[in-house]
């Protein structure tokens, strides 16, 4: 899988969600995470380096990375 297959829509939906401002590792995984391995929307922008987590109380804190600001620019999208 290339990267351009793998950043779906949903993929520069958490982008531009993150890109907001950082948010809870428990808020995250309450909008994002997926049990179907069709959607890994989570995983694809962790593997692909568009998300960092850093540690923190509760899970730490997840926030959009320059790569993942680059991303949502070359697609036209909001990136904060």
């Amino acid at each position: 899988m290339t990267e351009q297959d793998a950043v779906t829509p949903l993929v520069l939906d958490l982008l531009a969600w993150l890109a907001d401002g950082p948010r809870r590792y428990e808020e995250v995984m309450d909008a994002w995470r997926s049990s179907c391995p069709r959607l890994t929307i989570w995983e694809d922008a962790v593997d692909l380096g568009y998300v960092d987590r850093r540690p923190g109380p509760c899970g730490g804190v997840i926030e959009i990375t320059a790569r993942g600001r680059d991303r949502l620019a070359h697609a036209g999208r909001h990136s904060g």
